[in-house]
């Protein structure tokens, strides 16, 4: 089996995990009541995508 050849950073093991940290996730808000809602996703409230109506909901 190969092992390494010197001993890996701190800082370079660090970095490595740093990149797999948990990020915000973003949000569109949208332009008719202002709610927010995922990216590339039917809003919940309102059911509208792309400004077309996709989902029929119930208020």
């Amino acid at each position: 089996m190969a092992n390494p050849k010197r001993k890996q950073s701190k800082r370079r093991s660090a970095n490595r995990r740093a990149a797999n940290a948990f990020k915000a996730p973003q949000f569109a808000s949208d332009s008719s009541d202002g709610s927010l809602f995922r990216p590339h996703r039917v809003n919940p409230k309102s059911g509208i995508y792309r400004g077309r109506q996709v989902l029929n909901v119930e208020t």
